[in-house]
């Protein structure tokens, strides 16, 4: 079960800034992100991940998702990669690996990049944020919602939904996260000084993709991998561009048992 909290963090240039964050478990530290989708398409993995081992997984809400408020200084992945750098300093963890997906995935690596010695390690979920030539990111925002849920997943049938339907309050909180999306990530949802910096890191990397992904493909995945010196690349079969809703207990257990890399040693 989640304990939620409610931080506020200082950032230079953006003024204190509200996180609510979600607490699943106890043990090993696990900085959990989510995409476009927002805060929901990452909490039951991360309760089931919590339940499958020792660890304890923290999930901010990104400031604009969730019906959260976004201060209007705060407009970048960069910014809330040390937004999220200052949270881990404020809360004194260390040895903490970060996880994300897709729009997380690329807040990961700038979190990476801040070369903290509170993160040990970080894995990519079918990131987005570089540019890769010939292999663009898929343009959200010109898609039917039809065409997102087939793009994103293997099988869309158990996740498709008519957002027509939903409550007035959800359709106001999907419109405010789609509105965040193209503050934060542009509608190339790539920075293209992102791939050349993240020659830069030394730090244990797991890159993991859904083979079905059609918003950024393997290829894509490939490249991403190619460009972190100390990356491990696993395709993970019958899953899309969201492995920890579809297929969840192929990421945790691709997670915990990555041989070639050290990202969870410290978790074992």
């Amino acid at each position: 079960m989640a304990t939620t909290t409610q931080y506020t963090v200082s950032l230079d240039g953006v003024g204190p800034v509200e996180v609510s964050v979600a607490g699943y478990g106890y043990g090993q530290p696990f900085l959990l992100l989510h995409g476009g989708a927002g805060p929901q398409s990452v909490t039951g993995f991360a309760e089931k991940f919590a339940a499958a081992h020792d660890v304890r997984v923290l999930v901010p809400t990104h400031p604009g998702f969730g019906g959260t408020e976004r201060p209007d200084a705060l407009t970048t992945v960069s910014s809330l990669a040390t937004l999220y750098g200052a949270l881990l300093d404020q809360l004194t963890l260390t040895d903490v690996t970060v996880i994300g997906n897709s729009i997380g995935g690329w807040i990961t690596a700038e979190i990476a990049l801040l070369k903290s010695p509170r993160v040990s390690g970080i894995v990519l979920i079918d990131a987005v944020g570089i540019e890769v030539p010939g292999h663009p990111v898929a343009d959200f925002f010109s898609l039917t919602m039809d065409e997102v849920f087939r793009l994103t997943f293997h099988d869309p049938d158990p996740f498709r939904i008519d957002p027509t339907t939903l409550p007035p309050a959800a359709q106001a909180i999907a419109a405010g996260n789609r509105a965040a999306i193209a503050v934060y990530a542009g509608s190339a949802m790539a920075d293209p000084t992102l791939v050349g910096r993240l020659g830069s890191l030394e730090i244990p990397t797991l890159v993991l993709w859904g083979e079905s992904d059609g918003i950024v493909d393997v290829d894509y995945g490939r490249a991403y991998a190619a460009a972190i010196p100390q990356a491990q690349f696993q395709l993970l079969p019958e899953t899309g561009h969201s492995p920890q809703l579809e297929t969840p207990d192929q990421v945790i257990h691709a997670i915990w048992n990555s041989t070639d890399t050290d990202v969870t040693a410290a978790a074992r």
